[in-house]
């Protein structure tokens, strides 16, 4: 069904939210979702539920009575993994809500069994598990894929559907000659290619089977040539990668502030400690580097070095991340900051987060399953760059510049909900006037 331009098809029937990986994330972010519709719940953080959009005359219009968002009611969900349990026990260990919380919950979260992963030990090192697929290629496994997509939507008897990446870190690998275009992807996908891996297979099932996609881990994912082609040939949106939940959230607040006050910055030491799968699955190297390379990118960005080389020329930028367990998911930052004012005087900032990685990534899953399902409906496709706010490293366009300061990210995030906003409304005045959509 093609849109006319300018309009928002009207959300109707069902929401399908896929989840690759039923870890910490994901079962979070179940379990708020239902917490939330029994009214046990408050959404903090959900831009999509408790935002708000600034007009002309200076009104404001709360999110979801601008926008004609899909209702926390219509959501309904499927995902896969590489153990069987279901979410509640999935979620237990996981260990970031209380017993308490699940058990109001239970029902729901039982009701949702993963489906076999896609899933091969040699892109995540530290894990392993029973319950994954197998073919004779890759290409097997996205078409398994595809059909677990379609079942799903069958089954749940929804209309649409969206997939959001939740699960481990990926080792770093670096784009190759199958990532440059679409052919080529999907001859590697025949011939086995190592440089394919399983997220990568998840994000070509997706824009196969026409679902939009986003990227919650660092690992190269969406973000190549072959499947932005892909992303446009099915007109569907795409955006990524990993979610700024943490430490790179304040990172892109404080690092701007300096920048505005044109501050000198000598050093920016971070270092995380953590306890649950992530961190664990991070003491690997190779993951590590997925990583480090969306984290330490951010200051490239922010503090740039060929602008300003008296003040970020000689930018020291270390960024470390340690497992241990007793913090599980509860992960504790923190950052020395070496900055250099007035006549060359040296002076420093320290900051000491103390946070819950998943409590922080949970409303961006929900936000990012709205706006990108919004997106499709008002035939927005290719990389979605205006949801860049939730993303350490945004994916963005050919030519697009990267932008890493929150406030200008928050700013083209509204620029782009504002003016959806205006297409609802002008949607909704077709509407009465017997527009046909077919």
């Amino acid at each position: 069904m093609m849109v006319a331009e300018g309009m928002i098809l009207p959300h109707a029937g069902r929401l399908l939210v896929l989840l690759p990986g039923l870890g910490a994330v994901a079962t979070t972010f179940l379990a708020g979702v239902e917490a939330i519709r029994r009214k046990l719940a408050y959404p903090f953080g959900a831009l999509s539920q408790i935002g708000e959009l600034e007009g002309e005359d200076n009104e404001r219009r709360r999110i979801p009575e601008a926008l004609p968002l899909a209702p926390l009611e219509d959501l309904v969900f499927a995902g896969w993994d590489i153990f069987p349990e279901d979410a509640y026990e999935a979620a237990r260990q996981a260990a970031v809500l209380s017993e308490q919380d699940l058990a109001a919950v239970e029902d729901f979260l039982r009701s949702i069994r993963p489906m076999p992963a896609v899933f091969d030990p040699q892109y995540v090192r530290r894990l392993d598990g029973p319950h994954v697929k197998r073919a004779p290629t890759k290409r097997h496994l996205a078409e398994a894929l595809i059909e677990d997509i379609e079942r799903a939507r069958e089954e749940m008897n929804a209309d649409r559907a969206v997939m959001i990446w939740c699960a481990s870190t990926e080792v770093y690998t670096p784009p190759g000659k199958c990532h440059e275009s679409l052919r080529a992807f999907e001859a590697a996908l025949e011939a086995n290619d190592p440089a394919i891996p399983p997220s990568q297979i998840y994000a070509y099932a997706a824009l196969k089977a026409g679902v939009p996609y986003a990227n919650g881990a660092p690992n190269i994912s969406a973000d190549i040539p072959a499947l932005e082609e892909l992303a446009e040939l099915q007109r569907v949106p795409v955006a990524g990668k990993d979610f700024k939940t943490g430490q790179t959230f304040l990172k892109t607040v404080i690092a701007p502030a300096l920048r505005r006050r044109l501050l000198g910055v000598q050093g920016w030491f971070s270092v995380n400690i953590l306890g649950n799968r992530d961190g664990w699955v991070l003491e690997d190297e190779g993951s590590f580097r997925s990583k480090e390379v969306t984290k330490t990118g951010v200051l490239e960005g922010l503090l740039p070095a060929e602008r300003y080389p008296e003040l970020y020329g000689e930018l020291y930028h270390k960024v470390r991340i340690h497992y241990y367990p007793p913090r599980g998911d509860a992960k504790e930052s923190w950052d020395a900051i070496d900055i250099v004012g007035w006549m060359g005087y040296p002076m420093h900032i320290k900051v000491n987060f103390q946070c819950r990685d998943s409590i922080l990534a949970a409303p961006i899953v929900l936000d990012l399953a709205l706006f990108l399902d919004l997106a499709q409906r008002a035939g927005w496709y290719g990389v979605q760059s205006w949801l860049s706010f939730y993303f350490k490293s945004p994916h963005v366009p050919p030519g697009e510049p990267v932008e890493h300061d929150l406030f200008l990210q928050y700013e083209k995030l509204h620029q782009a909900l504002r003016s959806l906003a205006r297409m609802a409304l002008t949607s909704s005045f077709q509407d009465c006037a017997g527009w046909d959509r077919r």
